[in-house]
């Protein structure tokens, strides 16, 4: 059974007030941080429990905190992105909706590491009942003395400030959220600098994902150490999994990092198996932006070693036979699944997410979109997969932002795995319009 840092209390009735949250230990963290520790203490805690950054790139949350600058009579912020617009995963959500005052808790004890006297959480514009959920579970944590002036006795303040977001993909971008919680257009900036050094009002910022700040109230009870003890190497602690698709048990789950491929999908633990009657075909295991794998590489690396829930074994092998833990958007193909339908829908959403503030993703995205699309109904040419290879190439790694990274991998990898069902759309362009149409040509189904 996996360790439960972040859920064990989700399912208590009433965990979303105070008192029931309170009940179940909620807030001793603060208490013990604002009154027995300093904020160079609880930094050291969180660098040495390992926990990287939840909301995809997985860079290490302690160290992120080390770089913030502190010039003397400067504000210094934190802002946590609760955006979370990736297909495929809506685990933030969760947390957020279920159990608000373990983000709070984290708030609070992030933005005294910090020194930041006043702190936002972004949350994305359509999630509105949620915003509502964290105003209300605010109020109560400020009215029990644990937010607003003289927290707790110990002359630290803090305001807390939930701000709904634009509604756009690219606000997930932590410079472009930035950019739109100053109330502007959510355009990503070039770094440097970088938000450390000047981020929100052009003051020294800490931007964290929802899920890495909940993380800091366990970690100040249990100690960094035991945080680092659970996982597997550099992959420390427990991930949110947002699991989705062909499997029986859809859901979000916590899971030990270093848990099988295999065992999560297959185990009554987690995702239950693929739906009766179907075989494994695909699986995006980090959120729409990481490359599809086909499911025997899902599962086994190219040693033939059962492939692991991690940031390093996901990895393993590059993207020519890897992929990425990502977001934790965990979608899971049977071989009733269209690829090129699939991998057509992820460009349609990229193309209508770009900013444009750069040409390679603001006209490649639309080039993708098209070209699938011609491919998907029917019209497509014998030169449009390597078409599409060439224009994925030309948007990576040339754009301010990592959108442009995320619109072309998907497309890619598609085709470098799947390139022969690609073809068979083009070469069979009646039989492939059909409804219901899926290539049944040689795929490696699990």
């Amino acid at each position: 059974m996996a360790t439960k840092i972040l859920t064990e209390h989700i399912n208590v009735p009433g965990i979303e007030t105070f008192d029931v949250y309170r009940k179940q230990g909620g807030y001793t963290a603060v208490e013990k941080a604002i009154k027995t520790m300093t904020p160079e203490a609880i930094v050291d805690e969180v660098k040495k429990a390992g926990v990287r950054g939840r909301g995809g790139a997985g860079f290490p949350m302690g160290m992120k905190w080390s770089f913030l600058a502190k010039p003397e009579g400067v504000p210094r912020y934190l802002v946590c992105n609760a955006d979370e617009s990736e297909p495929g995963t809506f685990k933030d959500h969760y947390l957020m909706k279920n159990i608000p005052h373990l983000l709070i808790e984290g708030m609070i004890i992030s933005s005294f590491a910090l020194g930041a006297n006043k702190s936002f959480i972004y949350v994305r514009g359509e999630l509105m009942y949620v915003i509502h959920i964290l105003e209300k579970a605010i109020a109560e944590a400020k009215a029990k003395g644990f937010l607003g002036k003289n927290i707790l006795g110990s002359g630290y303040d803090l305001e807390l400030i939930v701000q709904p977001g634009g509604g756009a993909y690219i606000c997930g971008e932590e410079t472009a959220l930035l950019e739109s919680l100053e109330g502007k257009r959510g355009n990503p900036r070039n770094k440097p600098p970088f938000p450390a050094v000047k981020g929100l009002y052009q003051s020294p910022t800490v931007v964290n994902n929802v899920e890495s700040i909940a993380t800091a109230a366990w970690i100040i009870n249990n100690g960094g150490d035991a945080y680092a003890g659970i996982g597997i190497g550099r992959s420390t602690g427990t991930k949110l999994i947002s699991a989705s698709g062909h499997i029986n048990k859809p859901g979000v789950y916590e899971i030990d990092l270093g848990v099988p491929v295999e065992d999560f999908i297959y185990a009554d633990e987690w995702c239950g198996g693929i739906r009766p009657g179907h075989k494994f075909k695909a699986l995006v295991a980090g959120g729409s932006s990481v490359p599809i794998l086909p499911a025997n590489l899902a599962l086994t690396l190219a040693n033939g070693e059962k492939r692991l829930m991690s940031y390093e074994s996901l990895s393993d092998g590059g993207f020519a036979t890897g992929t990425m833990l990502g977001s934790g958007g965990f979608i899971v193909f049977d071989e009733t699944a269209c690829i090129v339908r699939n991998t057509w829908n992820f460009s349609r959403f990229y193309h209508h997410e770009s900013c444009g503030q750069c040409s390679p993703c603001r006209e490649g995205t639309g080039w993708m979109e098209k070209v699938l699309h011609r491919i998907e109904y029917g019209h497509g040419h014998q030169q449009d997969i390597d078409l599409l290879v060439d224009v994925a190439k030309k948007i990576e790694g040339n754009t301010i932002c990592p959108l442009g990274d995320a619109a072309a991998w998907p497309v890619a990898s598609a085709i470098r795995h799947f390139r022969d069902e690609f073809q068979w759309h083009i070469d069979n362009p009646t039989e492939a319009t059909q409804p219901g149409a899926v290539y049944r040509g040689e795929m490696a189904l699990v």
